[in-house]
């Protein structure tokens, strides 16, 4: 049998499986947590299905056999997504959290999909048959306080009154929002911009409307300032410790376990982000203005949808949709994070691809079934704010690329790490020995983790590769 050559194309193949669509987890101490369980699964399943074939009851009605029926098949569909769909870049706490978060992400993708085949009383007839407590709702029930009224009479009672769970619930988010981008400029730029979205929308959406107070005090200030500020501290936080990890196994006493196991809740390391640096290309700050423009519009869907479909801000339905959506933009964004800074990753990871498609399917489905919202709006405004958006996006971007980035030739120092440079895989040294480029010095520590740095490996005939995109 002729020996099949291991081409350039092979390695990033290679590469782009292992740090970016299905990232391994290393030094594994309880081989019984990562062990494969695909005949276990198989008969839980069957037995699960053979109870209810065998035991369920007769006197159920349609609606209530479809209801169950529903449920046993998303259930299955997570159970399968355990097996087969990637865990993406992450691992912590288990492999098996985020191919759940894909399985469910995906469901709901497909959901979308059917959504733009219905009319909007279909659509309200088939979320009425999963929520009865909708059936009577009316646009007036989504207004759960006072908007815009009587803005100039500013109380510190008044003030201290929009002070409720939402506010909690907005600081806690943009700490999230933060921690995930990892840029403070963004983070500002997203938090005025949506300041913005909110004036431009407010004569179709009630709830935009807010007094001056409101939105420059409580919100861009103190929720989302404060927000951001302290996920940027967090963020800090976590670059500067020192993440060792050891085996639940070596650790005395409960407590120390306990503890152990918390902590596995946490992140097992902690990558320092650079988006940009004064020499970045063209090329990276378009993709850099796209996720802003991309996450303006994820969270505007979140207010249409609610809109379109007469639901209140506190019902369970909207809350699993936002926690769906946090849970998939962290492996999203970290994703398109090193689809922009390596050259190494030509294409986007799955997490990746589903986001943007369920993100631009909600807008269809905004748009489609919201068509008589759509019809009161002013053109005018929205033609505004669409050139606002992208104007403000690329000029944040370039603000940021010449005056708060650092110079690409800046030496690395403990608060400006160089960027992530592509770590090649067991499989890559092989391919490179199996070339007669043989490594001359490995650093022992590197050796003993069975992980290699570029810094750590001094390769005779070195390709030279240009890390930029």
């Amino acid at each position: 049998m002729r020996r099949r050559l291991f081409s350039e194309s092979q390695i990033e193949k290679d590469y782009f499986l292992s740090n970016i669509e299905q990232h391994k987890v290393e030094n594994i101490t309880i081989s019984a947590f990562y062990q494969s369980r695909s005949l276990t699964v198989l008969a839980c399943i069957w037995l699960g299905l053979a109870t209810v074939a065998c035991y369920r009851s007769s006197s159920f009605s349609l609606e209530q056999n479809l209801f169950h029926g529903f449920l046993a098949v998303f259930v299955i569909f997570l159970f399968v997504s355990v097996m087969i769909m990637p865990n993406g870049p992450f691992t912590r706490p288990h492999p098996a959290v985020w191919r759940v978060v894909f399985g469910a992400s995906l469901f709901y993708f497909f959901a979308l999909v059917l959504t733009v085949f219905l009319r909007l009383e279909e659509a309200r007839q088939i979320i009425i048959w999963l929520y009865p407590e909708l059936k009577h709702m009316k646009h007036c029930h989504i207004l759960d306080k006072e908007y815009a009224v009587n803005c100039s009479q500013v109380t510190f009672e008044r003030v201290y009154s929009h002070m409720d769970i939402f506010a909690l619930a907005h600081f806690a988010g943009w700490v999230v929002k933060t921690i995930l981008l990892r840029h403070r400029m963004i983070a500002w730029t997203l938090s005025i911009n949506w300041e913005i979205t909110e004036i431009a929308f407010s004569h179709i959406l009630p709830n935009f409307n807010e007094c001056w107070w409101d939105s420059l005090l409580l919100d861009v200030l103190i929720c989302n300032g404060l927000g951001i500020e302290v996920g940027m501290l967090l963020c800090r936080w976590l670059e500067i410790r020192d993440y060792r990890w050891d085996s639940i196994r070596d650790i005395r006493g409960a407590r120390g376990k306990l503890k152990r196991a918390v902590l596995q809740f946490t992140p097992g390391s902690w990558t320092y982000t650079r988006w940009l640096h004064r020499d970045s290309s063209v090329l990276r700050s378009f993709l850099l203005s796209q996720l802003i423009i991309v996450w303006q519009l994820a969270e505007l869907n979140s207010f249409f949808l609610k809109h379109v479909f007469i639901v209140k801000p506190s019902h369970p339905l909207t809350q699993l949709r936002l926690l769906l959506i946090t849970l998939m933009s962290a492996p999203a964004i970290r994703q398109y994070y090193l689809y922009v800074i390596d050259p190494h990753v030509k294409r986007v990871g799955s997490q990746l691809w589903l986001f943007i498609a369920t993100v631009l399917t909600e807008t269809l489905v905004c748009f489609k079934l919201g068509s008589e919202t759509f019809e009161h709006a002013i053109l005018w405004n929205l033609v505004y704010w669409v050139i606002w958006m992208i104007l403000s996006s690329f000029l944040t971007v370039w603000i940021c690329r010449y005056l708060f980035a650092p110079g690409s030739g800046t030496p690395p120092t403990a608060n400006t790490p160089t960027i992530p440079q592509a770590r090649p895989t067991q499989s890559t040294i092989e391919a490179l020995t199996s070339f007669k480029l043989e490594p001359t010095q490995f650093a022992g520590k590197d050796c003993e983790n069975g992980s290699v740095s570029p810094s750590a490996v001094s390769i005779r005939q070195r390709p030279t590769v240009q890390y930029e995109r």
